[in-house]
Formats: C-alpha cells, structure tokens, sequence
C-alpha cells in the first residue's frame, strides 16, 4: 500500500524528525524518547521525501509509531511556540501548521493500519497475528 504525503506534510515530518533526533537547534522542547522510537525515527527520516511504500501491517505499525513521536515533537514544539509569543506570531502560526500536516499523515497511516488488519481479518477469519502483520504483503 502507499501513504501519499505532499511536499509540505513531508517537509513538517522532517522537520519534526530532525527535532526529535535533536538535529534541529531551533528546537525549544526536546521530547524524552526510549531507545526504541529513536531507532523507529530514524528510519522513517530515511524513507520521507514523497510517498511511502508500506508492505506489511508490522511496518505500517512501526511507521505509525515513529510518526507518532515526530507528531508528539511537533506538538510541544506548537505549544511551546504559544505559549512564548501569542497565537497569531508568525512562528506559532507556522508551528501549528507543521503540526498539522504531520498530524494528517498520521490519520492516514492510522487509517491504513485500520484498513490493512481488516483485510488480513477477512482473509485468514481472524484478527491478525504478530506473524500474520509480518507475513501478509500488500501490494502496492
């Protein structure tokens, strides 16, 4: 399956990568993560750039974890923004809207996710397995 992303929902998800792995000196709030989302992050920083192909329901669960976290970033990096200067300043404004589009990519991955677990349910006549989101491959 393919998670289509815009240039600008791509652009908000690099930024919100790059300040999660604390590559980003404009960063205000940097977010604890465990080992774990860390390596998740890092590499989804090497799939963005446009669409994202996503084969199995394993891999689209560990997109959707590691858009989470950038989305987490991004949030407190908006509030953060708010809360320094008001929300009509230039750098909230634009904060929300990197917010935005990473958060709207992350509805759709949730919703792909949703999507790919009913077809192996229907599929196999059973919620799917850890093997089974491993195993079953959706073309694109």
């Amino acid at each position: 399956m393919i998670l289509r992303c815009n240039y600008e929902e791509s652009n908000a998800l690099a930024h919100g990568v790059r300040a999660f792995l604390g590559g980003d000196l404009s960063s205000t709030s940097p977010v604890a993560a465990p080992p774990e989302e860390r390596v998740l992050v890092e590499g989804l920083s090497r799939r963005l750039g446009g669409d994202i192909s996503v084969d199995t329901l394993a891999e689209q669960r560990a997109l959707e974890r590691a858009v989470e976290a950038v989305v987490t970033q991004l949030r407190v990096e908006m509030e953060t923004a708010v809360a320094h200067t008001h929300p009509a300043h230039e750098g909230a404004v634009a904060a929300y809207f990197e917010f935005a589009h990473a958060y709207a990519v992350l509805a759709r991955l949730r919703e792909m996710g949703a999507e790919m677990a009913a077809l192996i349910e229907l599929v196999s006549g059973a919620p799917p397995t850890d093997e089974l989101a491993r195993s079953f491959v959706f073309p694109d």
